[in-house]
């Protein structure tokens, strides 16, 4: 798990990703990949169109130049390896085009104070079409702390994979919990999880819940408060095209999601 791709973008969610995708990198011993996108504006159609989206084009070009020499600057005095890839397009298909030999995508989950760049609706393209593991961070993040994971297992195709997938971020974990809630729709037991990990040299311990009367996002947040997660890590929920915009769960833990948190389709 070595290959580390980030989304820059001048956003309120910038300096959260950087600083998360920087606490990977040196966690993993990994290498930061670095994708700069400039979005095509997205203006009212009339007459001088045109020559707006051109004007605007060149303003968001120059903001992100800006940005750009502020990050490397930033990047210049840390102690990773990085690389920078400049791009002009729409930010999910940009990311997916980069995405293909990337181990994890840092994004945030959905800004608070500005409804763009849609962060929601891009980690679901890149979940659903890369799938590759996304770790979603809220904006007010300073850092990613690593001691207490939280997983929260189903048994789903998904949920092991992203299990698989980041065993080694696992491993570097001082506590692993796995969190079962019992709703009827478990497919593996969580055993099975901690007999998985407990091969990587990762011992974690299991809780089951059986509550069927709350909404599990809740049940998830609830537990993670409780329990102190630095983290939750999760299979994203849903199935087929309904994971472009997610399932109820996933949708409203990267709406009001707290912590970081780790998806995989």
């Amino acid at each position: 798990m070595k290959n580390i791709l980030l989304l820059v973008h001048d956003d309120e969610g910038q300096e959260a990703r950087l600083q998360a995708a920087l606490d990977l990198a040196r966690a993993l011993g990994g290498h930061l990949q670095c994708i700069d996108v400039t979005p095509f504006p997205v203006i009212a159609g009339d007459l001088y169109a045109g020559f707006g989206e051109t004007a605007l084009l060149l303003d968001e070009r120059d903001s992100e130049a800006r940005n750009k020499k502020r990050i490397s600057a930033h990047l210049a005095k840390e102690d990773v390896s990085w690389d920078w890839v400049d791009t002009t397009g729409e930010i999910a298909s940009c990311l997916l085009k980069e995405a293909s030999l990337a181990d994890i995508v840092v994004l945030n989950r959905q800004l608070d104070s500005y409804p763009l760049p849609d962060m929601r609706t891009i980690a679901g393209q890149v979940l659903m079409h890369a799938r590759v593991p996304v770790l979603a961070v809220p904006q007010h993040v300073k850092s990613f702390a690593l001691k207490r994971a939280l997983l929260a297992w189903d048994g789903h195709p998904s949920c092991i994979a992203t299990m698989r997938a980041c065993t080694p971020l696992l491993a570097l974990a001082e506590e692993v919990e796995v969190l079962t809630i019992k709703d009827g729709s478990i497919q593996a037991e969580p055993s099975d999880a901690a007999r998985y990990l407990s091969r990587h040299n990762v011992n974690a311990s299991i809780r089951v819940l059986d509550d069927r009367l709350h909404p599990v996002d809740a049940i998830i947040e609830e537990e993670a408060s409780q329990w102190k997660a630095d983290y939750l890590m999760m299979g994203a929920y849903g199935r087929g095209r309904i994971m472009e915009t997610f399932g109820g769960v996933t949708r409203r833990l990267l709406t009001h999601g707290k912590r970081p948190t780790l998806l995989g389709h």
